[in-house]
């Protein structure tokens, strides 16, 4: 299952849902900044789990005026993946940011000056990455523990990322990269 698979349908387990409902949770959680989900996608997966089993859609009215809502519901085969899929995305690390190691892997053949500034463009991404989370995790405080530890768990790596480059960057000053 991937992980745009096991996001939207840990959504579904959480509670009923129907599509834009869940692209209000995957907005207000933040959950773009660290699982490949597209608004376009949401419909697209939502198909795919449900020909696969795992959830199964109910046409709902809403109370009040409206369209009728295609409300999706977790099955028992759809629970039982979730459960496995959640364990074994806690137990399997993966590389952080392939694209910056490759970068690091050929510093030598590039210009100094050259990378010294990618290097910094990063570096401002990132500040700029971790002001952006710890805003909306302040703006949607109380959050409930599973979420707070997501926040804090993105806001700890995005710092020792930071002091990480801060570090390296000072070190490769003046030095032929």
């Amino acid at each position: 299952m991937t992980n745009a698979e096991l996001a939207i349908l840990s959504l579904v387990v959480e509670k009923p849902r129907h599509g834009y409902e869940i692209e209000q949770v995957i907005e207000s959680r933040g959950m773009r900044d660290w699982t490949e989900i597209g608004f376009s996608s949401i419909y697209y997966l939502l198909k795919k789990l449900e020909s696969k089993g795992y959830i199964q859609s109910e046409l709902q009215q809403p109370e009040g005026r409206g369209p009728a809502r295609k409300v999706y519901t977790a099955t028992d085969a759809g629970r039982q993946a979730w459960h496995q899929g959640c364990l074994d995305a806690m137990r399997q690390p993966e590389p952080h940011n392939p694209s910056f190691l490759l970068g690091l892997s050929v510093l030598p053949g590039l210009e100094p000056e050259a990378a010294r500034a990618a290097l910094q463009a990063y570096l401002d991404e990132l500040k700029i990455q971790m002001a952006n989370a710890a805003e909306q995790r302040q703006a949607q405080q109380p959050l409930p523990p599973h979420v707070d530890a997501m926040f804090d768990y993105s806001l700890t790596l995005l710092q020792a990322e930071i002091g990480w480059l801060e570090e390296f960057i000072q070190h490769v000053q003046g030095q032929q990269v």
